[in-house]
């Protein structure tokens, strides 16, 4: 019988992510030589070499590469279990962990976790901010329990539950205020700032100026709304910001916001968790607890998929 143990799998999972000694070793807690002799430890056991070490990184074998999959296969397993657990009690208790996509989470974060904490007092809530495809990729390895992004995402592996939707608005510098609302074909001729490549909400802008992200275009781009806002209130350009963020991002800005004429363009909010989840009946109840932190009646939800933003 093989003994290697779950400490040593997560340690070489970690290893795997990070290609790096240190940095594995950060995210894990333990000092570098400890990890560094898990992981020999667990080569030993195997009967093989997992990675191949050089000064400044590490790189997975070939058979670290089959490898490790199924070490991700197992953790994931592992973490169920306690899902399973948890879901047993009469009460929602545990760890959970939460992602979020930047353009939410700064504005729906405070009071979200401010109402879980009241209705669920002995759940502990981790909270991780990234972008979609990241946010993805930790829920099919077990990292996340649930993230709240933009819909569809359309990964046949997860639940998708629509919470709500909202508009985006037009925000340009106040000398603009009283200059009529510019269509979608007369925004695709003007210097539109965005965020930068990775973010949903960059895409569902162009979508609705029916705008190419690779054509040629005048336009700076942003990691951030608030640095989008700045930039306008210097008269950079003008931007679209989802109507959650506009009284946060515009307060302390020299802009005017405005909104589009019907259709207006927006954007559906929802909860996407694993289908194999043991705790989707929590979920699916604290969902109700985010649309209440957002001020928003539930929208119709589907299991995977929902309905696309309107353009």
């Amino acid at each position: 019988m093989i003994n290697v143990t779950l400490r040593q799998l997560r340690y070489f999972d970690a290893l795997a992510r990070h290609g790096h000694f240190g940095r594995a070793a950060e995210a894990c807690s333990i000092s570098q030589p400890a990890l560094s002799m898990q992981i020999k430890e667990m080569e030993e056991a195997l009967g093989g070499m997992l990675l191949e070490r050089s000064a400044r990184q590490v790189a997975l074998t070939r058979f670290g590469e089959e490898l490790v999959e199924r070490v991700r296969d197992i953790l994931r397993s592992v973490e169920e279990l306690g899902d399973f657990a948890r879901a047993a009690h009469a009460r929602f208790v545990g760890r959970l962990h939460i992602g979020m996509i930047p353009t939410v989470a700064p504005y729906l974060l405070p009071k979200v976790i401010g109402n879980l904490s009241r209705t669920y007092p002995e759940l502990d809530i981790q909270v991780r901010e990234a972008l979609t495809p990241r946010l993805i990729q930790e829920l099919a390895e077990g990292r996340l329990d649930t993230a709240i992004l933009a819909l569809p995402v359309s990964e046949p592996s997860l639940t998708e539950v629509a919470l709500f939707s909202e508009n985006f608005l037009l925000v340009r510098p106040r000398e603009d205020e009283r200059t009529p609302v510019p269509s979608s074909e007369m925004l695709r001729e003007m210097r539109l700032l965005l965020l930068e490549e990775g973010h949903c909400f960059r895409d569902q802008a162009l979508s609705f100026c029916k705008k190419q992200s690779s054509a040629p275009r005048e336009m700076l781009d942003a990691n951030s709304l608030s640095t989008l806002v700045q930039m306008v209130s210097a008269g950079i350009g003008v931007t679209l910001i989802p109507e959650m963020a506009v009284a946060v991002e515009t307060r302390s800005a020299s802009v005017s916001v405005a909104r589009f004429k019907n259709p207006q363009p927006s954007r559906t909010i929802g909860m996407v968790w694993r289908k194999t989840s043991p705790l989707a009946r929590q979920l699916l109840q604290i969902s109700e607890v985010v649309c209440q932190s957002a001020g928003k009646a539930r929208g119709r939800s589907r299991p995977n998929g929902a309905p696309s933003p309107t353009r």
